[in-house]
């Protein structure tokens, strides 16, 4: 069965030359031009990625970014976005709430088709792996759940990945140029902001296990487990 990419863009010579592009590839391909259709289709068809513009009628695209994230149904999907906007901060909006890639526009067809087969595969490494159990946390990095004394945690892909990187490091600090490669995939830090605005998220959801993600001044986070000093 082909994998399926949602493209969403109100630009039909953007969506047609990205569409051919992912088809030749082996895609299987489902188009919107708005919001509100893009997150219905998302939800009915739970494509295996989408393509998702910046810049859309009736609602952005991180508005889109942010309503996919908070639906259980939707919040696993990879999202790599498309933009015309090269500011930092625009950036750092969708990093923080979960955004697997960027592209900006203008692009080059092969680089998207590259860009997803590369998101594709780094899922299916990470599903491949299988389970990290850790004192009282399970990581199962097949469907990217997570359960702490067995109760599941409601956290994005993004929160996800970033827990797994400081699990899997347990008793090791790792900084925030580390988080953001390892987790975001960036080759040079755009603004380590990013990493402490997903930690505090992280832990608000962590509850009573927050204190288990420590701060360490002036380098990054460690995560501490029950034999940790």
């Amino acid at each position: 069965m082909r994998e399926s990419i949602l493209v969403v863009d109100d630009e039909l010579d953007v969506v047609d030359l990205v569409r051919y592009h992912l088809h030749r590839a082996g895609f299987g391909v489902l188009t919107a031009d708005a919001g509100p259709v893009a997150l219905e289709m998302a939800r009915l068809h739970r494509p295996d990625a989408i393509i998702l513009d910046v810049m859309l009628p009736q609602m952005s695209g991180t508005e889109v970014l942010r309503i996919l994230r908070h639906q259980e149904e939707t919040a696993a999907i990879p999202v790599l976005m498309l933009t015309a906007k090269a500011e930092p901060a625009d950036r750092i909006a969708g990093l923080e709430l979960g955004v697997d890639d960027y592209i900006t526009k203008p692009f080059s067809p092969r680089e998207i088709v590259l860009r997803t087969q590369n998101l594709l595969r780094r899922l299916k490494a990470a599903q491949h792996s299988g389970l990290v159990i850790v004192d009282e946390f399970r990581l199962n990095k097949s469907n990217f759940e997570i359960t702490v004394c067995g109760k599941r945690l409601d956290l994005t892909t993004t929160e996800f990945k970033l827990l797994a990187a400081l699990v899997e490091c347990r008793g090791r600090t790792l900084s925030r140029e580390t988080l953001l490669h390892n987790v975001w995939r960036y080759e040079n830090a755009i603004d380590t902001r990013t990493v402490d605005t997903h930690v505090r998220r992280l832990r608000e959801k962590l509850g009573p296990a927050a204190n288990r993600i420590v701060t360490v001044r002036g380098e990054g986070y460690r995560f501490l487990t029950v034999a940790s000093p």
